[in-house]
């Protein structure tokens, strides 16, 4: 037993569960999308995961960018200085500003680029409507992404469970509408997802801002300082003896040194999503190189393994708020037992989903579709994806743990070497020069998954132990 466990598991859990549903909530946009997208067939399916698979390492970079937001407003709120918590949630959002365009940028160039490496003309026809559809979701997205971190480092997380579960409904409308042209609605077929898709983003982006805003009233009422400040609202606050004193609520001037710190530990975050975002976007693009069912399959089995890492990624949050906050406390113990115990749930989730795929897999196939060439092919797959789900949940979990302690470029080069060095080489030679196919893929990603869950969990060890 952990020294300490059993008073950290109630305010890990408290953080995490909401967290890990609003993850949940949030692949189960990507989960409807492909169950309303199997009624248009194989080739829907497989330009579904693709756009996916192209828009999530580039967006999701981009919001990595915003990652150090965790470590500074957690700190931060372990130290008491609810200031500098609002000051970095501005600067995060001058951030996203920046982002964005970027991102919508190197989205829309990968369409050219994947019709000349000889993609399949079906799915290309079906993909490039969708991906232009969703790039109207990306500068909303990278505003969740800000307030997110925001709420979920000072503990407040039943606003972003809300909004993600809530955002469901509103995009299985969207697709119901706008996919099968119900209602007197076009009938756009997979491009009517990108744009439900879009709206929902726009709704969680816009239910966080008023959660934010909130928060900030009930901190304290608004009023006029003696000497105004330019360039921000002005919020005072009632002290333990009534006087009032004034505290900028909001500057909306960039300050440089916090926006270089913030990049400083979010970049890493950022370019280790991109490694491991571009590793399944060409893994992907390799597997729509063989016929539909292969594609259809390593999408299946992509969609699955991405709902079970989502758990694990609730708890990576969580551990990063947690080791972060008791960094802020200057509590040595507190790093150690959070980090722990959140390895300890994400470990234990994981070994109960790894079981699942290696017993049912074919079960879990035919939610996807009742086509029997693609639920053997998805069957043989996730009986792979069993080996690794141990450690995929072990690496994500004490990504978070490190990002805490303001360690971000530990799992970036941990994630580079295992995917680049060891998983890619595996998985092409294997593929190709052996023809497995898209088995071949899948047994080198796994390899980089057991290698980098062990690195980073040596390296958390190695942390506590100096600390």
């Amino acid at each position: 037993m952990i020294p300490g466990f059993r008073q950290e598991i109630r305010p890990m859990l408290r953080l995490a569960a909401p967290l890990a549903m609003a993850e949940l909530g949030w692949m189960s946009m990507g989960f409807v999308d492909a169950l309303m997208a199997g009624r248009l067939g194989a080739a829907a399916i497989g330009a579904g995961s693709l756009g996916n698979m192209l828009f999530f390492p580039i967006a999701i970079c981009g919001t990595g960018m915003l990652l150090g937001m965790d470590t500074l407003v957690a700190q931060s709120f372990g130290a008491k200085d609810a200031a500098a918590c609002r000051r970095t949630l501005v600067q995060g959002l001058w951030i996203a500003v920046a982002v964005a365009p970027v991102v919508v940028l190197l989205l829309a160039l990968t369409i050219p680029l994947l019709g000349a490496l000889g993609t399949n003309p079906r799915v290309m026809e079906l993909l490039g409507p969708f991906l232009n559809a969703l790039l109207w979701g990306v500068l909303p997205l990278m505003f969740y992404t800000a307030f997110r971190r925001y709420l979920q480092a000072m503990n407040i997380v039943k606003p972003i469970t809300f909004a993600v579960v809530s955002a469901n409904l509103l995009n299985f409308a969207g697709n119901w509408l706008f996919m099968y042209g119900n209602w007197g609605a076009p009938r756009l077929g997979l491009e009517g997802s990108g744009y439900s898709t879009s709206i929902s983003r726009v709704y969680i982006a816009l239910v966080l801002l008023i959660a934010v805003l909130r928060h900030q009233r009930k901190v304290g009422q608004a009023s006029v300082c003696q000497r105004p400040v330019r360039g921000a609202f002005v919020h005072s606050f009632s002290g333990s003896d009534g006087a009032i004193t004034c505290d900028a609520l909001f500057s909306w001037r960039p300050q440089w040194a916090l926006i270089r710190q913030l990049i400083t530990l979010g970049f890493p975050s950022a370019m280790q999503i991109l490694v491991e975002g571009a590793v399944f976007a060409i893994v992907t693009v390799m597997a729509a190189r063989f016929d539909e069912v292969s594609l259809a399959a390593h999408s299946i089995a992509v969609n699955v393994i991405s709902i079970t890492f989502m758990v694990p990624l609730g708890i990576s949050s969580a551990a990063a708020v947690r080791v972060g906050q008791a960094v802020g406390r200057k509590h040595p113990q507190g790093i150690a037992v959070s980090g722990w115990t959140a390895l300890l749930l994400g470990a234990g989730f994981m070994s109960a989903a790894g079981l699942a795929l290696a017993l049912v897999p074919r079960w879990i196939a035919r939610l996807y579709t009742p086509e029997a060439a693609v639920v053997a092919a998805s069957a043989a797959l996730l009986r792979i994806a069993a080996l690794f789900e141990i450690f995929d949940g072990l690496q994500v979990v004490a990504t978070g743990a490190l990002r805490g302690l303001g360690d971000t470029r530990t799992p970036a080069l941990a994630h580079l070497a295992g995917y680049w060095l060891i998983g890619m080489p595996v998985a092409y030679v294997l593929c190709f020069t052996f023809g497995w196919g898209v088995t071949g893929i899948w047994i080198g990603l796994t390899s980089a998954l057991i290698l980098i869950g062990l690195i980073l969990l040596a390296v958390w060890h190695r942390k506590i132990r100096v600390a």
